[in-house]
């Protein structure tokens, strides 16, 4: 960005930047182009150096605000890069490097004035911003292309088309932070955006044709998780001849008008958590989970979330549907392998969300899957360390879990895969034990934790769905498992008792002194009973359908058979005790018979062979536990608020002012 530019401080007095942002109109056809973008530059990665840049550029953002009315530089500036893209794909497979770069450059300065610009107008003053040009007079009268569509499709086109190579990697980038960038209004408003210019552009008119192969091409770049190329070689080469960093002096730029500009880039060390991520893979996705949450219009779906509702396995041979013209194929398997091991992510989880629930295809897929442990270990290890994770991150691996346990063969099939040492788990050393089992130990856990902290009644009720949902089918419990869930019920009951002797104490004391209302008791203990009677519901639900099966919780049962004594007499458990009951008299008798001091062993052997002796029609049948996830009535209040807080705390994406943020009702986590 000049001869003398290199560093960041010194970037407000740098002469071509304060001539693009001054009172001269420059014409896209000045040789002022070449010069100005004419430096080696490798993308900031992470907030902290874009945050200087930011700083140390906001001078000259303001100046182009102010100036650009009248000097339209903003709109040259566009159109150069629009020049410049025009053989970009061929300028990629001839290994045109010089071309690359300041298409490159241009957009990156595009992108950081787009920013600045849409923190500070509307969509209709950024519009006309885009309009601006010197007009010679007489032709006031000539309409003006529209530039915000044509730069918009440009950046599809180029997403899309141009191969990702090491010399393309960068401006693939930045096209996909440009496009997120432009989408970024949303950050800036209170409100949900249900009427935008940019949402019009991008799902209508030129960009709509290419809804399928830009999904297509984020989730790819999402699933390569390609590494971002050592500084200074995804553009140039270096030269054998000491040329160093500076390419193709023969385009007629003068040598003391290029510019080194490092920042985090030429010549440095990649940062060690940098090393191990996909800037292009995580901003796709960012892109692809925005794009898939823009409200619908008035007159027509989300093309995007269309097609990620509809596309299908590479394997499929079935025709598509002619309802929705956005349908594609992508390699499952690939797919599935890349959301088995991202899903550390918030952005992954929420990916993997969307998929379970709104595409068929990809559901039936995964759940067909042999290696299922795969993706479910990574979603209970999210729950397990819930302390160090956000709400939301939580939120979305448990509906992953009970949308999962929706299905009858995964929950069959979760028992029979046996897993080994799993070392993440602290609370037990577990050297064998089933990936069922595991599920319930976590989920479990997860209730309790939430039963002493957070005290949410929804990640309550999603936890025993899940648990609901597998009950039926429960099959070899661990004993730890099996201990697990009696101890979970003997912790409600300690609650209840004690919210019971609570209200009574109220009830005693009438009003204070001071005529102060009352706690409300009676909620409370309200809410605790419905929580007792699905953790009954999920035992019974057990017993009746596997209870040959399981000999571990028959054997907690009975241990502690203390406990199930209040609720015998108990109104609103009295019809679910009946075969608790029937259970604990059934097995206590035959261990009687058997004798005093029995070791452990010899009572699993009495429960196993009491389980096939005791007649199966005297436990009553209840109606099968089965729940659904269904989304709330308005989602895009939860996620749209929820995907622009991933994409304020990414660490590649763009350095956002948090003075200038209006949308966050979502914790930061």
């Amino acid at each position: 960005m000049g001869a003398n530019s290199s560093s960041i401080s010194d970037l407000p007095e740098n002469e071509y930047l304060k001539k693009l942002s001054g009172a001269e109109p420059i014409s896209e056809n000045d040789p002022f182009w070449n010069q100005l973008l004419s430096f080696s530059f490798t993308t900031p990665t992470n907030s902290a150096d874009l945050k200087l840049l930011e700083e140390a550029t906001i001078s000259v953002c303001k100046s182009l605000v102010e100036k650009n009315p009248r000097t339209g530089n903003l709109g040259s500036l566009i159109k150069v890069f629009l020049s410049r893209t025009k053989e970009l794909k061929i300028s990629a497979e001839c290994q045109n490097h010089l071309f690359i770069w300041q298409a490159h450059n241009a957009l990156f300065i595009i992108c950081c004035l787009l920013k600045v610009f849409i923190s500070r107008m509307s969509e209709e003053e950024l519009q006309l911003h885009f309009t601006y040009e010197d007009k010679a007079p007489g032709s006031y009268g000539i309409e003006c292309e529209d530039l915000i569509e044509e730069l918009l499709c440009c950046l599809v086109q180029l997403i899309v088309e141009i191969p990702l190579l090491d010399i393309t990697y960068s401006i693939s980038l930045e096209a996909v932070t440009t496009l997120i960038v432009f989408l970024s209004c949303q950050l800036f408003r209170k409100e949900i955006l249900r009427e935008s210019i940019i949402h019009k552009y991008l799902m209508h008119g030129r960009c709509l044709p290419y809804t399928s192969r830009l999904v297509k091409t984020l989730l790819y770049n999402f699933i390569r998780q390609e590494r971002s190329p050592p500084p200074g070689t995804h553009v140039f080469q270096q030269q054998s001849d000491g040329g160093g960093l500076l390419y193709g002096i023969a385009s007629g730029v003068a040598t003391g008008l290029w510019t080194v500009f490092t920042l985090g880039g030429v010549g440095s060390k990649p940062a060690p958590q940098l090393e191990q991520c996909s800037p292009l893979a995580n901003q796709s996705l960012l892109l692809l989970l925005v794009l898939a949450n823009l409200t619908d219009a008035p007159d027509t779906p989300n093309p995007y979330r269309q097609a990620i509702m509809s596309f299908k396995n590479t394997q499929d041979s079935t025709a598509f549907s002619s309802s929705n013209p956005h349908a594609f194929q992508i390699n499952f398997n690939s797919l599935y392998t890349a959301l088995c091991d991202q899903q550390k992510s918030d952005q992954a989880t929420l990916l993997l969300y969307m998929l379970l629930h709104q595409n068929g295809n990809v559901r039936t897929y995964v759940l067909a899957r042999t290696d299922i442990e795969n993706l479910v270990l990574p979603i209970l290890e999210i729950l397990y360390h819930v302390e160090e994770r956000n709400s939301h991150h939580v939120y979305m691996a448990l509906i992953i879990l009970l949308i999962l346990t929706e299905d009858d063969g995964f929950n069959r099939s979760i028992h029979e895969v046996i897993l080994k040492n799993i070392t993440w788990y602290a609370e037990r050393v577990l050297t064998e034990i089933s990936l069922g089992s595991l599920l319930i130990l976590v989920v479990i856990r997860t209730i309790q934790y939430n039963m002493t902290r957070t005290r949410d009644k929804y990640l309550h009720t999603n936890c025993l769905a899940a648990l609901a949902n597998m009950s039926a089918q429960f099959r070899s419990l661990h004993q730890y498992a099996a201990q697990r869930i009696i101890s979970l019920f003997s912790l409600l009951s300690k609650k209840h008792n004690k919210v019971l002797e609570q209200a009574t104490q109220s009830l005693r004391g009438s009003v204070g002194s001071n005529n102060s209302p009352l706690p409300d008791y009676a909620q409370d203990l309200n809410v605790i009973e419905e929580v007792i009677r699905m953790m009954l519901e999920i035992i019974n639900s057990c017993l009746t359908n596997s209870l040959h099966h399981n000999p571990n919780l028959v054997y907690a049962l009975l241990y502690k058979r203390d406990l199930f004594e209040q609720f015998r007499t108990h109104p609103s458990f009295q019809d679910i005790m009946q075969n608790i009951d029937l259970v604990i008299s059934f097995f206590s008798s035959r261990l009687e018979q058997a004798g005093a001091e029995l070791s452990v062993e010899r009572v699993l052997e009495i429960i196993k062979q009491g389980a096939v002796a005791l007649p199966k029609d005297r436990l009553r049948k209840f109606p099968e536990l089965k729940f659904k996830y269904v989304e709330e009535e308005q989602p895009e209040e939860f996620f749209i608020p929820y995907v622009w807080s991933l994409v304020y705390n990414s660490a590649v994406a763009l350095y956002w002012n948090p003075h200038d943020i209006q949308l966050f009702t979502m914790d930061s986590g």
